[in-house]
């Protein structure tokens, strides 16, 4: 460090060299860390357009809001009716809604509600698809004060009832078609319809719409506690849990992931990914924070979703990465039929997304590609923006600003680096614990994925499997996510799925599950993995489906294969035992 002047003049830059503010007061260090995070959160809100110059009365209006409401959606939905009421706030197969038309719908459905017994603190279900009526419901009951649950659309009928017996909502707001299956869920409960296409007679349960246009449209007065959102894990491994979170307590999340993904205020985003999920969820709530118009569809088809994009000049794209193929295997006469330049984002999570994918995608519609790695529990691990996944495809990313990511070994250790371990991560959004108790396992105030993986030189963080996928075969240890990319990279093969099943002599094997697109051996497979990987990694058996079984979201219900593969075997043992 240069010398200095001790002396009584301490002029400017000399002194900043000279003092340590650290050895001073180490409150101050983190004081100064605090301060600059602000302003870097600041700076990046305003850079997307959320702070911004405007009327006196319309900042007045804002302010009002946000500080009677908080950053909730109750607080969202009337701040935007304060600042740009004529806006278009949704878009679906009904046509358009502005920022002040559901501020007073969601009133009015929040007032109605409140007649028929709901209120504060209550929980209510809600089974919708990508729908105006999503969006009434969350903004009505966040106004309310009550805690949203939403349900997955394609749960089975014993799987919705065993959730409402657990968590036992008030009422249930459904869409029509699902009337069947919430039947005994909503035994003596209070039932709303939320969509109603009109194909039948008209249900026995009210309409949402109904109580819309009976209820009073009066502003509400804010609860003292704010609702919760309860957001069900997707159950590939197990039963659904319910995942609760309180709202957010500031924007410094929504700064954290508008830094690392450029979206941008009063644009047009395609929300493809369903909103009862975690991803669709969070971009309603990103939307809502960026004033931004959502445009709704109930059921995903991919060249409706490339319409939707070019008649809407949409500059947003959300989506699961099983969306993303389904576009890719378009005919490419069909999607060069739509302009889809406006785009500057994709946005997709929710399930593993290959790095030959992620390739593919950006070379087809323009290196917009960011992908999101995180769970229902942590909210997000890591961002990986297109510059990442050029340099490392299949990569999850890095850290976003205030997310701190760490991989340990099963004893809790920090892993040396490159290794493997058990993937933990810190930042605002963690969940509160499950609905029906317990938690993630936690290691210096960081919470586990549930995934295992490692990072390379370049501190890309790759995601290995999860942590109970983990197959040791012969002594040797096996993730499936590294032979089921494989796989997917075979030009014969559209999908790939690899599980483990007990073995006498090695303990347990790989077992493949694939969709194929044309002719190709058990035998061409094997060899093709055995020249790829080590011998240990090349399953000892291939069954061929026309699809793979996939939630809402996209991910493999793997203990549907491992139950399918389960029966094949006993068959197979008791002909065995027949024959002999």
């Amino acid at each position: 460090m240069p010398s200095s002047n001790t002396g009584s003049s301490h002029r400017g830059s000399n002194f900043l060299q000279v003092v340590d503010f650290r050895s001073v007061n180490p409150a101050l260090e983190k004081l100064a860390h605090v301060a600059v995070t602000k302003a870097h959160n600041v700076k990046v809100l305003a850079d997307a357009g959320i702070i911004a110059p405007m009327r006196p009365d319309k900042l007045a209006g804002m302010g009002v809001a946000l500080l009677r409401w908080g950053p909730t959606p109750a607080g969202g939905y009337t701040a935007s009716a304060a600042r740009r009421p004529d806006n278009v706030a949704i878009i679906d197969e009904l046509g358009t809604l502005t920022f002040a038309q559901v501020h007073r719908r969601t009133n009015a459905l929040a007032n109605a509600l409140s007649d028929q017994g709901i209120g504060e603190g209550d929980n209510v279900a809600i089974m919708c698809r990508n729908h105006r009526g999503f969006v009434d419901a969350t903004v009505a009951l966040s106004k309310l004060g009550a805690n949203a649950l939403y349900l997955n659309t394609m749960f089975a009928k014993p799987q919705i009832t065993d959730v409402c017996k657990r968590e036992k909502p008030k009422a249930i707001i459904f869409d029509h078609e699902f009337e069947n299956l919430v039947e005994e869920a909503g035994k003596r409960r209070k039932r709303f319809v939320a969509w109603f296409d009109g194909e039948e007679g008209r249900p026995d349960d009210p309409l949402l719409e109904d109580l819309v246009q009976s209820g009073s449209p009066a502003d509400l007065s804010p609860p003292a506690e704010k609702g919760r959102v309860v957001i069900l894990t997707s159950g590939t491994t197990g039963t659904p849990k319910g995942a609760q979170r309180s709202q957010p307590k500031s924007l410094d999340p929504a700064a954290a992931l508008f830094s690392k993904i450029p979206l941008r205020s009063e644009e047009h985003t395609h929300i493809a990914a369903p909103m009862f999920h975690s991803w669709g969820f969070a971009h309603f709530l990103l939307g809502m924070t960026l004033g931004s118009t959502i445009v709704l569809r109930r059921k995903f088809d991919p060249e409706s979703a490339l319409s939707a994009i070019a008649q809407h000049e949409c500059t947003a794209l959300a989506v699961v990465p099983v969306m993303l193929q389904r576009m890719l295997e378009l005919p490419p006469e069909t999607i060069d039929r739509y302009d889809v330049s406006c785009l500057r984002v994709i946005a997709a999570s929710g399930s593993a997304l290959p790095g030959e994918l992620a390739i593919k995608v950006m070379d087809r519609f323009g290196d917009v590609l960011y992908n999101l790695y995180g769970s229902t529990e942590v909210a997000w691990a890591t961002i990986a923006t297109p510059e990442d996944l050029r340099a490392a495809p299949g990569t999850a990313g890095r850290p976003p600003r205030g997310t701190v990511v760490k991989l340990y070994d099963d004893q809790g250790k920090p892993v040396k680096a490159g290794d493997t371990g058990r993937i933990f991560v810190g930042n605002e959004m963690l969940f509160e614990g499950y609905t029906g108790g317990g938690g993630k396992d936690q290691i210096d105030g960081l919470m586990a994925t549930g995934d295992v993986g490692h990072f390379d030189d370049g501190g890309h963080l790759f995601v290995d499997g999860r942590d109970d996928e983990m197959i040791v075969s012969g002594g040797e240890n096996v993730f499936p996510r590294e032979v089921e990319d494989l796989l997917a990279d075979h030009e014969a093969i559209d999908e790939a799925a690899v599980i483990g099943v007990e073995d006498e002599k090695f303990g347990q094997r790989l077992k493949a599950f694939v969709v194929t697109n044309k002719d190709v051996s058990e035998d061409d497979l094997k060899k093709y993995v055995k020249d790829n990987l080590a011998s240990y990694k090349v399953p000892r058996e291939f069954v061929f489906l026309d699809e793979l079984p996939r939630n809402a979201t996209g991910k493999v219900l793997k203990r549907e294969l491992k139950e399918d593969g389960e029966g094949d075997e006993a068959e197979a043992g008791d002909k065995a035992k027949a024959e002999s």
